[in-house]
């Protein structure tokens, strides 16, 4: 979350969801994502691949 607050900061998920929650609710958020992607990594097998942007 420190990261995201930076003014250099890239526009992020959790940079954009910062403008809208607060930093709790966005900390948790965060965490919540993190979990649900290492459960899927996990039950699948492979290796994380992250999104391209558009």
């Amino acid at each position: 979350m420190r990261l995201a607050r930076k003014d250099n900061a890239s526009r992020s998920w959790a940079t954009k969801l910062l403008e809208r929650k607060p930093a709790k609710l966005a900390a948790v958020a965060l965490a919540n994502k993190t979990a649900r992607i290492a459960w899927a990594v996990m039950t699948r097998g492979k290796t994380y691949e992250a999104p391209v942007a558009a």
